[in-house]
């Protein structure tokens, strides 16, 4: 099984990933169109050059690289949602098993702005999601959908929801993983993902939601109806 996770930045994506990776029958790729999405909009991201040289940059042979043989039963893509530019080709979607992790819009961009300056909607990639929701539906798929609030109120009720929902056998290894980097992580993990690597499981609930002001509001008001149709369709736990 090939699983796609679809995700927008913030939202416990690269903990999802350590808890497939951490499986005995699970190999993990991370990001993959990351590279190509910074050489096609010229943004200039926090490591940018070493991206960029890190990855292929042709999104055709990034697509190819994803199918490529793998020793392991099973892979986990990790996907950011805003990377997947009108340029990249979606067809090959329909060959994976496609997943939507969502999370609330203010959480998101309260996190990512401690990151990241001058936000804006398409950063946070709820607009994208909808759209390859909307595209795995056209193939005739019914997408999965999980909320990474729900993951953190119970891991493993949320998982093994979760690996039944894509027939996935159920794992226990799943619920923690070593602290520190893995061989896996994006050479941008330096930047990004320092609270993770000192965790070996997932977090605790979140407490209220942020409050928010001037762009940020802004944003938010933009993106929470996008976010209240996908989790009209989350996985009940």
């Amino acid at each position: 099984m090939r699983i796609a996770m679809w995700s927008g930045p913030r939202n416990l994506s690269t903990a999802l990933m350590y808890s497939f990776a951490n499986r005995m029958d699970m190999s993990a790729v991370d990001e993959p169109f990351y590279a190509a999405y910074l050489n096609e909009t010229g943004l200039d991201h926090p490591m940018r050059k070493e991206v960029i040289l890190s990855q292929n940059v042709d999104p055709k042979l990034v697509v190819s690289a994803l199918f490529e043989a793998d020793t392991a039963v099973h892979s986990y893509q990790k996907h950011m949602t805003q990377h997947m530019l009108p340029c990249v080709l979606r067809d090959w979607m329909r060959e994976v098993t496609n997943v939507f992790l969502i999370r609330h819009p203010a959480r998101v961009l309260a996190s990512f702005a401690n990151k990241y300056d001058g936000l804006t909607l398409a950063d946070i990639g709820f607009v994208q999601q909808l759209e390859l929701f909307d595209q795995v539906c056209a193939f005739g798929q019914v997408p999965v959908v999980i909320d990474s609030d729900d993951i953190r109120a119970n891991p493993e009720r949320a998982l093994r929801a979760l690996c039944h929902a894509i027939g996935l056998e159920w794992d226990p290894e799943m619920l923690s993983w070593p602290a520190g980097p893995k061989p896996f992580d994006g050479v941008w993990a330096s930047h990004w993902y320092d609270a993770v690597h000192r965790s070996t499981g997932f977090a605790d609930t979140e407490g209220e939601l942020p409050v928010l002001s001037g762009e940020l509001q802004v944003i938010n008001e933009k993106a929470l109806p996008i976010y209240e149709r996908l989790a009209a369709h989350k996985l009940s736990i």
